[in-house]
């Protein structure tokens, strides 16, 4: 089951105001930022040993990026631990924190029984935490349960608010579904202006199948 890991990197700093004095609490969560970095750095060194311990112990201090990265590099065989359940512990962690590409990875896990009994009903509700957030690919695949019913009432209303959020977000694969959910009138009332304004959409985007959606609607009168 493909994961789609966060790029082992941090973009995070903390401002202070000028003169300010750093309080304990800061310090403290600098240093832990420090960490993950040190992870990264030996991570793209090709270090997957010493990124491990200090995804480790920024992961146990509350750094949700560290405890996804520590979890994906289980998940790769890139750190080995006795624990059976370490890949599944730590990337729980990070998605409890809020971090959304830990929230649908591990929604992938349940959706996919990967590592854990399959379960769609927890699966959309991780994905329906991450899509919350504006992750396009767990709204996609919320909508897609809820189209087919899968952990959740099929519910054709849901399924198009959701596909229409990922499109709104430029997804080309979620401009198409939506449109055709318009051009059928599933979920929404049928409405092929609509139609034809998402599939072109994802036309636009390469989308050799919206294409021909495009073309065969503009014939109709």
């Amino acid at each position: 089951m493909p994961f789609r890991p966060l790029a082992l990197a941090l973009a995070l700093a903390l401002s202070f105001s000028t003169g300010a004095a750093t309080t304990q609490a800061q310090a403290q969560t600098l240093e832990t930022m420090r960490l993950a970095q040190s992870g990264t750095e030996a991570y793209e060194g090709g270090d997957h040993a010493t990124a491990a311990q200090y995804f480790e112990v920024a992961g146990r201090r509350g750094n949700r990026l560290a405890q996804f990265n520590l979890a994906m590099m289980l998940y790769r065989g890139e750190a080995h631990t006795d624990n059976p359940n370490a890949m599944w512990q730590w990337l729980r962690r990070a998605a409890q924190a809020g971090l959304p590409q830990a929230q649908f990875n591990f929604a992938l896990l349940y959706d996919h029984g990967d590592h854990v009994t399959r379960s769609f009903s927890t699966a959309a509700e991780w994905y329906r935490r991450a899509a919350e957030q504006g992750h396009m690919e767990a709204q996609i695949s919320l909508a897609t349960l809820y189209f087919l019913g899968q952990g959740v009432a099929q519910d054709y209303a849901q399924a198009a608010h959701w596909y229409r959020a990922a499109a709104n977000g430029g997804d080309p694969g979620a401009q198409y579904l939506i449109g055709h959910m318009y051009e059928e009138g599933y979920g929404v009332a049928q409405d092929t202006r609509l139609a034809r304004h998402w599939y072109l959409q994802a036309a636009l985007q390469g989308d050799r199948g919206a294409q021909a959606k495009f073309q065969a609607l503009d014939k109709k009168p």
